[in-house]
Protein backbone atom coordinates (compact mmCIF):
# COMPACT_ATOMS: atom_id res chain seq x y z
CA UNK A 1 0.00 0.00 0.00
CA UNK A 2 1.36 3.17 -0.94
CA UNK A 3 2.35 5.40 2.26
CA UNK A 4 -0.23 8.08 2.62
CA UNK A 5 0.62 11.83 1.49
CA UNK A 6 2.57 13.63 4.80
CA UNK A 7 -0.38 16.18 5.72
CA UNK A 8 -3.14 12.90 5.73
CA UNK A 9 -3.01 9.75 7.76
CA UNK A 10 -4.96 7.01 7.82
CA UNK A 11 -8.17 6.13 9.25
CA UNK A 12 -9.40 2.87 10.08
CA UNK A 13 -13.04 1.56 8.37
CA UNK A 14 -14.72 1.17 11.66
CA UNK A 15 -17.26 -0.96 9.82
CA UNK A 16 -14.82 -3.57 9.24
CA UNK A 17 -15.89 -7.12 11.53
CA UNK A 18 -13.66 -7.37 14.40
CA UNK A 19 -13.37 -11.12 15.52
CA UNK A 20 -15.54 -11.19 19.10
CA UNK A 21 -13.32 -13.89 21.11
CA UNK A 22 -15.55 -16.40 22.87
CA UNK A 23 -15.55 -15.70 26.70
CA UNK A 24 -16.83 -18.14 28.96
CA UNK A 25 -18.04 -16.08 31.82
CA UNK A 26 -20.65 -14.67 29.44
CA UNK A 27 -23.67 -16.17 28.53
CA UNK A 28 -23.72 -16.48 24.74
CA UNK A 29 -25.95 -14.12 22.01
CA UNK A 30 -29.12 -14.93 21.06
CA UNK A 31 -27.53 -14.25 17.24
CA UNK A 32 -24.79 -16.50 17.34
CA UNK A 33 -27.25 -19.56 18.88
CA UNK A 34 -29.69 -18.81 16.17
CA UNK A 35 -27.07 -18.77 13.56
CA UNK A 36 -26.12 -22.13 14.79
CA UNK A 37 -29.78 -22.76 14.62
CA UNK A 38 -30.44 -22.31 11.36
CA UNK A 39 -26.89 -24.00 10.02
CA UNK A 40 -27.80 -27.22 11.81
CA UNK A 41 -31.12 -27.08 10.36
CA UNK A 42 -29.81 -26.26 6.91
CA UNK A 43 -27.40 -29.10 7.39
CA UNK A 44 -29.36 -31.66 8.38
CA UNK A 45 -31.81 -31.47 5.47
CA UNK A 46 -28.75 -31.48 3.12
CA UNK A 47 -28.90 -28.04 1.54
CA UNK A 48 -26.41 -25.31 0.09
CA UNK A 49 -25.76 -22.18 1.64
CA UNK A 50 -27.05 -20.87 -1.80
CA UNK A 51 -30.28 -22.71 -2.57
CA UNK A 52 -31.52 -21.86 1.53
CA UNK A 53 -30.07 -17.93 0.57
CA UNK A 54 -31.85 -18.26 -2.98
CA UNK A 55 -35.61 -19.96 -1.77
CA UNK A 56 -35.15 -16.92 1.28
CA UNK A 57 -34.54 -14.08 -0.68
CA UNK A 58 -31.38 -12.90 0.89
CA UNK A 59 -27.92 -13.08 -0.52
CA UNK A 60 -25.77 -16.34 0.38
CA UNK A 61 -23.36 -13.88 1.90
CA UNK A 62 -25.55 -12.40 4.46
CA UNK A 63 -27.26 -16.10 5.26
CA UNK A 64 -23.68 -17.01 5.93
CA UNK A 65 -22.90 -13.95 7.82
CA UNK A 66 -26.23 -14.80 10.24
CA UNK A 67 -25.17 -18.41 10.70
CA UNK A 68 -21.98 -17.36 11.93
CA UNK A 69 -23.16 -14.87 14.22
CA UNK A 70 -21.71 -11.82 12.85
CA UNK A 71 -25.11 -9.96 11.72
CA UNK A 72 -28.67 -9.65 13.77
CA UNK A 73 -30.95 -10.02 11.34
CA UNK A 74 -34.50 -8.59 11.47
CA UNK A 75 -37.34 -10.59 12.10
CA UNK A 76 -39.00 -11.17 8.57
CA UNK A 77 -35.48 -12.63 7.95
CA UNK A 78 -35.29 -14.57 10.19
CA UNK A 79 -38.98 -15.54 9.24
CA UNK A 80 -38.24 -15.98 5.48
CA UNK A 81 -35.04 -18.22 6.41
CA UNK A 82 -37.17 -20.35 8.71
CA UNK A 83 -40.06 -20.26 5.64
CA UNK A 84 -36.94 -21.72 3.29
CA UNK A 85 -36.12 -24.35 5.73
CA UNK A 86 -39.83 -25.62 6.51
CA UNK A 87 -39.95 -24.37 10.07
CA UNK A 88 -42.18 -22.63 12.22
CA UNK A 89 -41.00 -19.08 14.12
CA UNK A 90 -42.04 -20.53 16.87
CA UNK A 91 -40.28 -24.09 16.15
CA UNK A 92 -36.95 -22.70 15.79
CA UNK A 93 -37.44 -20.66 18.68
CA UNK A 94 -38.28 -22.76 21.32
CA UNK A 95 -35.01 -24.90 19.68
CA UNK A 96 -32.68 -21.67 20.36
CA UNK A 97 -34.22 -20.88 23.81
CA UNK A 98 -33.57 -25.36 24.60
CA UNK A 99 -30.11 -24.52 23.29
CA UNK A 100 -29.66 -21.27 24.95
CA UNK A 101 -31.12 -23.09 28.12
CA UNK A 102 -29.00 -25.98 28.09
CA UNK A 103 -25.37 -23.61 27.66
CA UNK A 104 -26.31 -21.29 30.71
CA UNK A 105 -27.05 -25.08 32.66
CA UNK A 106 -23.61 -25.94 31.49
CA UNK A 107 -21.97 -22.81 33.08
CA UNK A 108 -23.51 -23.44 36.34
CA UNK A 109 -26.08 -21.04 36.16
CA UNK A 110 -29.69 -21.52 36.37
CA UNK A 111 -32.78 -19.36 35.12
CA UNK A 112 -35.74 -18.22 36.71
CA UNK A 113 -38.19 -18.10 33.66
CA UNK A 114 -37.78 -21.79 32.68
CA UNK A 115 -38.97 -22.91 36.20
CA UNK A 116 -41.33 -20.40 36.63
CA UNK A 117 -43.63 -20.29 33.17
CA UNK A 118 -41.80 -22.76 31.19
CA UNK A 119 -40.46 -22.56 27.37
CA UNK A 120 -43.21 -19.53 26.78
CA UNK A 121 -41.34 -17.60 28.47
CA UNK A 122 -38.57 -17.75 26.10
CA UNK A 123 -40.65 -18.01 22.91
CA UNK A 124 -42.26 -14.48 24.26
CA UNK A 125 -39.06 -12.79 25.13
CA UNK A 126 -38.25 -13.70 20.99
Amino acid sequence: MPEPAPHLRLIPNDDSPQPERARPDREPLWRHMLGARLRARRHERGETLIGTARRAGVSSQYLSEIERGTKEPSSEVIAAVADALEVTLLDLTLEVSDELRSAQTARGTGTNCSTAAGPAAFALAA
